[in-house]
C-alpha cells in the first residue's frame, strides 16, 4: 500500500517515524488553555525502531527480556551481558515482524545477531536491525506526481561482555544507524540523517537448586541504558533526538522438577528524552525542554514533565510475562504491556510457543492481542530462527571462571 504526502508535508518529513509508531487513539494529555496552543506531554524520539522488540521470545512476554535467562543472540538487543551466562558459545539468531499490518501491508523490520564467546569470560558479538517503511508517493501541492521513494532505516551494533565475578558481568554495544527517509527522491533539502551511539548493561543471575530432585529458585537483575549518542538530522537546521532508554527488570525462575520450570518476568522502561512543555515565548509556541545540551535534556528527563513527580510515573512502561518450559524442549508463554492513557495509551497482551531440538536449533512464534479494538498493533507477529553452533560446556567449565 502507498502513501501519499503533499509538498508541504516535506519539512516536516523527518517526524515520519513517529508516524509510524502510532500505536494508540490520541492521550488525554492534549488540553487547550483559554484558546492558546495545545500541549502534548508525550515524549517522542527520531528513529523510534531502535526499540522494536525484534524477538519472538520477548514478543511473548510483553515485551520484556532484560533479566530473561538462557540468553540466545537476542540478548544483543535486551542485554548483551546475559552472554556470559549462554549454555552454549557461539549462537545466532534471526528474526522478522511485518509491522503495523492493519494499516499498511508493506511495512516490516528483520533482526540478525550472533555472537562467540572468547576465553572463559568473554563475549563479543554483532547484529543488525533493518527497518523498511515501504514505498512513500510523493506529490505537489496541486498534486501532480513527484516521484516515489523507499524510506529505510538500519542500525549495525558491535558488542563485548566481561564476566565481573562468578555472577555478574557487565556488557557494551556501539552501534551506527541511517535513517534514510526520502533522499534521492524529487524531494529537495532531504538527507540521510544518521549518528553513533552506545548501549551499557549489567546482569546478575543466582539460584538455589535441589540437584536429587531438581526443586528450586533462580533469581536475576538486569539494566541497560540503550541508545545514548548525538541527536539526528536530516538535511536542516534542525537535530532530533534518538530514542535513549533506561531498562530495569527482573525475573524469578521456579524449578518444580527435574524437566518442568516456570520464569516470572517483570521490566520496567523509561523513555530518556524531554518531555515536551510547549509554551507561548516572545509571541511564538516554543519547547523550553527541547533548548537544553544533550546531557541536561536526556538525564534530566527524569525530573522535567510540567505535572511533577505524578507525570514523571506515568512515563515508565511495565512489561511483565510468564514462560513455561517442559525438558528445555517446549515453551508457552503470555505476558502483558502497560502504558498510561496520558502517555500514549498502548496496552496490549501477547501470547507465544517456542521450540528447541537438540540444543542446537530453535524456532519462537509470539501473537499481539490489543486491549482495544481499532488498535494498529492488532495481528502483529513475529517468528525467530535460533541456531547454536557448539556447546559451552565442551570448552570450559563454570568452575573455570575465576582462573582467568
Amino acid at each position: 500500500m502507498k502513501r501519499n504526502f503533499s509538498r508541504v508535508l516535506l519539512g516536516v518529513i523527518s517526524f515520519f517515524p513517529l508516524a509510524v509508531l502510532a500505536q494508540s487513539t490520541p492521550p488525554s494529555s492534549v488540553t487547550a488553555l483559554n484558546g492558546q496552543a495545545l500541549t502534548l506531554r508525550v515524549p517522542t524520539s527520531s528513529v523510534p525502531f531502535l526499540n522494536f522488540t525484534p524477538d519472538a521470545r520477548s514478543g511473548a512476554l510483553g515485551d520484556a527480556g532484560v533479566a530473561l535467562g538462557d540468553a540466545d543472540a537476542n540478548a544483543l538487543f535486551w542485554n548483551p551481558s546475559k552472554l556470559v551466562f549462554a549454555k552454549q558459545d557461539k549462537g545466532l539468531a534471526i528474526s522478522y515482524t511485518p509491522w503495523l499490518r492493519e494499516l499498511i501491508g508493506d511495512m516490516y523490520y528483520t533482526y540478525l545477531g550472533g555472537y562467540t564467546k572468547v576465553g572463559k569470560n568473554s563475549v563479543v558479538g554483532a547484529s543488525m536491525m533493518y527497518f523498511d517503511l515501504g514505498t512513500v508517493d510523493f506529490t505537489t501541492a496541486t498534486g501532480v506526481q513527484a516521484g516515489s521513494f523507499n524510506s529505510r532505516e538500519y542500525a549495525f551494533t558491535g558488542s563485548f561482555v566481561q564476566r565481573l565475578s562468578q555472577n555478574f558481568s557487565l556488557g557494551v554495544n556501539l552501534k551506527y544507524l541511517n535513517s534514510n527517509l526520502a533522499s534521492g527522491s524529487s524531494s529537495p533539502g532531504l538527507q540521510p540523517g544518521s549518528t553513533a551511539a552506545a548501549d551499557i548493561s549489567a546482569f546478575y543471575q543466582n539460584e538455589v537448586r535441589d540437584r536429587s530432585t531438581g526443586r528450586g529458585l533462580g533469581w536475576a537483575f538486569g539494566g541497560m541504558i540503550s541508545n545514548l549518542g548525538g541527536r539526528i538530522n536530516y538535511g536542516g537546521i534542525d537535530r532530533y533526538f534518538i530514542p535513549t532508554n533506561l531498562r530495569l527488570g527482573t525475573a524469578l525462575t521456579y524449578y518444580t522438577d527435574q524437566y518442568n520450570k516456570f520464569n516470572f518476568l517483570v521490566d520496567v522502561n523509561k523513555l530518556m528524552v524531554p518531555t515536551p512543555n510547549l509554551q507561548v515565548v516572545n509571541g511564538q509556541l516554543t519547547n523550553v525542554n527541547n533548548n537544553k545540551n544533550y546531557f541536561s535534556s536526556v538525564f534530566g528527563s527524569f525530573a522535567d514533565a510540567p505535572g511533577g513527580l505524578s507525570e514523571e510515573l506515568k512515563e515508565f512502561t511495565i512489561s511483565t510475562g510468564i514462560e513455561y518450559w517442559y525438558n528445555e524442549q517446549f515453551a508457552a508463554r503470555v505476558g502483558y504491556f502497560h502504558e498510561s492513557a496520558d502517555k500514549g495509551g498502548r496496552k496490549y497482551l501477547t501470547t507465544g510457543v517456542g521450540l528447541r531440538l537438540q540444543q542446537k536449533f530453535g524456532v519462537d512464534f509470539s501473537y499481539l492481542l490489543p486491549v482495544r479494538q481499532g488498535n494498529p498493533l492488532a495481528q502483529t507477529f513475529r517468528i525467530s530462527l535460533l541456531i547454536n553452533l557448539n556447546s559451552a560446556n565442551r570448552i570450559f567449565s563454570e568452575d573455570d571462571v575465576s582462573e582467568e
